[in-house]
């Protein structure tokens, strides 16, 4: 497993592939070009 590293300001986010909100696999690669905000919390703090 490779470990993940921290990004610097104004780096590109290596693309991904997450499960939508309807559980379909979405790629970050998808939204090239447009602005993109990612949020991620832990599990602890939702209902699922």
């Amino acid at each position: 497993m490779t470990r993940a590293r921290k990004l610097e300001v104004g780096e590109a986010a290596p693309d991904f592939t997450l499960p939508d909100q309807e559980g379909r696999p979405f790629r970050l690669r998808e939204l090239r070009g447009h602005a993109v905000v990612l949020f991620f919390y832990p599990r602890a703090g939702t209902s699922g």
